[in-house]
């Protein structure tokens, strides 16, 4: 099967190297940054090329002679280069994570009689997978909450952080208001509030904060109390919400010596040598995903734990391990039939298909990214 891989930056370059072990796949490999293309080269199972993927055509070309599509460009592209694919015919797993409604794009994924699987990431990705399984498991549920961090494993002043990919889209976080769902109702608070210190074993204590990464759950799942928060070393938050704060993130052009210069264009690029993972640094992912509901009577809890790091041998990110191998699980899912319906389909709607699931969390396991599952019962409400 020929697949393309549009984008070839620190996850895209994973992702490529992952669908390219075996013969399954056939690999090609777009991107405009020579650089990140050259780091592929050689690579048994992968050819590259040179395409700019900001122009939708130049994306139609690159997707023709393929028989599935991976989307892994920035942020702020995501949705052009999407549509394009879709556009095209092509089934697609995509990880961009752009701000837009992807369900903008399902009725001409439908009409293109297109497969198209978005956010399929760690999160959102994983937990969605997680509580779209948690659906069918439970007789209803009650309660559902996700909190998740990327983080160096090395602690450095000042920030204590490094970035997996573009300080803008971290920003991003760090601006974009958080929605959560509270009694059946979708209630919106500002990013970086509700701080609070959560203890994880291997890693200590983490300051975890609200963030809007519930995404599409808010619409495809009736859960009546969902959460979703991103975890840091203790400290960082306060410092980001200096900067935020100060106008340091604003969009509106000030005049510097006559100059207009965005303030977050010039914040990114001062942060970007400070939080970029430099080679053979190493990080972790530490996750954990909650569910709480009914099940033949009895109220329950169902938790899914993380810890993922750094892999020496293939000197391969824990982020870029868990975001590419949960979209190449996908691509696998796909390739195998095991999720068959036309449109946009967020993790959540795979979650719901038992031999989906399964076949996700054992690729993933397979990788070294595994999930420890536990259940508690709680007292009745």
């Amino acid at each position: 099967m020929r697949v393309a891989v549009l984008g070839a930056g620190l996850v895209g370059n994973a992702i490529a190297r992952d669908l390219a072990r075996g013969a399954e796949f056939a690999v090609s490999v777009f991107d405009v940054a020579e650089g990140a293309l050259a780091r592929l080269a050689g690579t048994t199972g992968i050819t590259t090329t040179r395409v700019d993927l900001a122009d939708p055509r130049e994306v139609a070309k690159a997707v023709a002679s393929a028989d599935m599509v991976v989307g892994a460009v920035p942020g702020h592209m995501g949705l052009a280069t999407l549509r394009a694919v879709i556009d095209a015919g092509r089934d697609v797993v995509d990880i961009s994570f752009f701000p837009e409604d992807p369900f903008l794009l399902d009725e001409l994924a439908k009409a293109k009689g297109v497969r198209a699987v978005v956010d399929c990431g760690v999160a959102p990705g994983c937990s969605n997978l997680f509580l779209g399984r948690m659906e069918r498991e439970f007789d209803s549920l009650e309660r559902f909450l996700c909190l998740v961090g990327g983080l160096p494993t090395s602690r450095t002043w000042p920030w204590e952080y490094k970035a997996p990919f573009s300080p803008a889209d971290v920003i991003e976080e760090y601006t974009r208001p958080a929605r959560f769902i509270v009694h059946g109702t979708t209630v919106t608070r500002p990013a970086l509030s509700e701080p609070e210190l959560v203890d994880f074993p291997e890693v200590g204590t983490l300051e975890a904060f609200n963030t809007d990464g519930l995404r599409t759950l808010l619409t495809t799942v009736n859960v009546p109390n969902m959460v979703e928060k991103t975890m840091r070393y203790p400290g960082h938050i306060e410092k980001v919400r200096v900067l935020r704060e100060s106008g340091f993130f604003g969009r509106s052009p000030v005049e510097v010596g006559g100059v207009p210069v965005r303030p977050l264009d010039l914040t990114s690029r001062l942060l970007f040598a400070l939080w970029k993972l430099e080679p053979g640094e190493e990080d972790l992912t530490v996750m954990r995903l909650e569910a709480e509901g009914v099940r033949a009577g009895r109220r329950l809890r169902r938790r899914l734990d993380l810890l993922d790091r750094y892999d020496r041998a293939s000197a391969t990110t824990s982020m870029a391990r868990t975001t590419g191998y949960t979209c190449t699980a996908g691509v696998r899912a796909l390739a195998r039939g095991l999720y068959t319906r036309k449109g946009i389909a967020p993790p959540e709607f795979l979650g719901r298909e038992r031999a989906c699931y399964d076949f996700i969390i054992a690729d993933l396991a397979e990788r070294g990214v595994v999930f420890r599952e536990s259940e508690d019962e709680l007292a009745s409400a």
